[in-house]
């Protein structure tokens, strides 16, 4: 029997370190050795094949066992989470997820509970995801600009520090095609920021 621990961060979630430091705990309260350590910094919603935990999963034998802090860590849905729960069952592998208190086996038991978390915190992420959609809508009924502030960008900061070099290369019948293209702009981004100025 081997034991494999995985880590898996996203930009948004917890460091590596957190995660390790639940598995090792677990490990040791378990009197469980981790045979290899697998980590990637990926988002949850790529594909699993397309993932280390992927090349992992496919290495892995009957008896094997996986350990992950939470099924999150899987997968960021419920179908992905369910096929990569079907995938080890199918090999018997058996999935221990530490805070979320499971020892997933080859049983009809396991798979029901599994399907629920899955389910519960696909909800959740859509009720989060509907609530931020409401606030914003909110903020723009009050007027509230949303997004980076207008004159804000590199290009139109460029363009101001090369303002006068743009008004002799037009005094010098230069075209604005030309003139954008020394810029690094396009021609209609160009000719906005001149038509803001003369507003």
């Amino acid at each position: 029997m081997s034991v494999y621990a995985y880590i898996r961060v996203s930009t948004e979630m917890q460091t590596y370190a957190s995660q390790k430091y639940e598995i090792e705990r677990y490990c040791k309260q378990q009197r469980l050795t981790v045979t290899e350590w697998v980590s990637e910094s990926v988002s949850g919603t790529i594909a699993v094949e397309k993932r280390v935990l992927g090349g992992l999963l496919d290495r892995m034998k009957e008896g094997d066992v996986l350990i992950c802090s939470e099924l999150s860590r899987l997968g960021r849905n419920m179908l992905m989470i369910m096929s990569i729960l079907n995938i080890c069952a199918s090999k018997c592998i058996s999935i221990h997820s530490i805070k979320d208190h499971f020892d997933l086996t080859d049983n009809i038991n396991s798979k029901i509970i599994a399907f629920a978390f899955a389910l519960a915190a696909e909800i959740e992420r859509n009720l989060i995801s509907q609530r931020t959609k409401e606030a914003l809508a909110a903020k723009r009924m009050e007027g509230i600009r949303l997004g980076r502030p207008p004159g804000s960008s590199k290009k139109k900061v460029t363009f101001c520090k090369e303002y006068d070099k743009v008004v002799g290369m037009m005094e010098g019948g230069k075209s604005l095609s030309y003139i954008a293209k020394s810029l690094g702009i396009h021609r209609n981004t160009l000719k906005r920021y001149l038509d803001d100025i003369k507003s």
